[in-house]
């Protein structure tokens, strides 16, 4: 890996911290975990997904409404997948 590669990986983690609890709770255990084995796309789509209001991810993580983004649904479910 290289360190740009391990450079953008902290800068994702560091950006799951939302500040919100219950996303703290999903999206920094899942950026610890699973984001440094996932590949580039779903890097990316971990990326848009974090660009991502908080009251959106709330919904889309927690009260588990539906994402119209067909990319930031597949990234939920895996962000969820993880969860207990």
């Amino acid at each position: 890996m290289t360190m740009d590669k391990i450079a953008d990986l902290k800068r994702m983690q560091w950006h799951s911290r939302r500040g919100m609890l219950e996303l703290d709770l999903l999206l920094v255990p899942f950026s610890q975990e699973k984001l440094p084995a996932l590949n580039d796309d779903d890097v990316r789509l971990y990326k848009k997904l974090l660009e991502q209001e908080d009251q959106d991810l709330f919904s889309w993580l927690i009260d588990k409404e539906t994402v119209d983004d067909a990319e930031l649904k597949k990234m939920v479910a895996m962000v969820l997948g993880r969860a207990p």
